[in-house]
C-alpha cells in the first residue's frame, strides 16, 4: 500500500518535504548547523518562523527573513516561510512529512517530546524528527545570546556576524 503522502512520486520516488519551525529571534549558528544538517538530510527544507507576537520579538519577521536569507544563500533545497497558528496546519498546507526540531538538552526534550505526541495526536502522518547541533551549540539559545549582549558580553561565534551588526541597531550603548 502506498503512503498518503501528497507529495508521492509515481515514479517510485518519495521526496520528503520537512519543516523546521521556530522563532529565530534571532538566528543562531545553532541553528544554521540543524539546518545544514537537515538539507542533507530532506529533499526539501521549510524554515518556518513563528509569527508570535505574544513573545515578545526583539526582531520583526521581516528582520528575521532578512537574516535568514542571508545565512540560507547557500542551501538550494531551504526555503523560508512564517506561519501562525497550529503548526501541523502550515505543515500540511506545505504538504510535508515531517517536522525537524532541534535537542540541546534533556530539558528540551521533554518539551519537545510533548509537542511531538500532540502533534501526532492531532496529524499521525506528521513525523517528528529530532536533530543535535554540534556539541559547540548546545548551550546556544535565541533568549541567551539576546541577554548576553545587552548585558554586554561577546556572542560571536555563537551567530552569524550579520546578527551581531543587528543586535548592534536594536540595542543602543552596546559594548559589543
Amino acid at each position: 500500500m502506498r503512503p498518503a503522502y501528497p507529495d508521492y512520486n509515481l515514479h517510485g520516488v518519495n521526496t520528503v518535504k520537512a519543516i523546521y519551525p521556530g522563532s529565530f529571534d534571532p538566528v543562531t549558528n545553532g541553528h544554521l548547523d540543524l539546518i545544514a544538517r537537515g538539507a542533507k538530510i530532506f529533499d526539501h527544507l521549510v524554515v518556518a518562523i513563528l509569527r508570535n507576537s505574544a513573545k515578545n520579538p526583539l526582531f520583526t519577521v521581516e528582520e528575521r527573513v532578512e537574516m535568514l536569507t542571508e545565512g540560507l544563500a547557500p542551501f538550494g533545497n531551504v526555503s523560508i516561510a512564517t506561519f501562525d497558528g497550529l503548526l501541523v496546519d502550515f505543515a500540511r498546507d506545505q504538504h510535508a512529512q515531517a517536522v525537524m526540531r532541534g535537542i540541546r538538552a534533556i530539558s528540551d526534550y521533554e518539551y519537545e517530546f510533548q509537542m511531538a505526541l500532540m502533534n501526532r495526536r492531532l496529524a499521525p502522518e506528521l513525523e517528528t524528527i529530532f536533530l543535535m547541533p554540534d556539541a559547540k551549540y548546545s548551550f546556544v539559545s535565541s533568549r541567551l545570546v539576546k541577554e548576553v549582549f545587552e548585558l554586554g558580553g561577546s556572542v560571536e561565534g555563537l551567530v552569524p556576524k550579520l546578527v551581531i551588526d543587528r543586535l548592534k541597531q536594536h540595542t543602543p550603548g552596546s559594548q559589543f
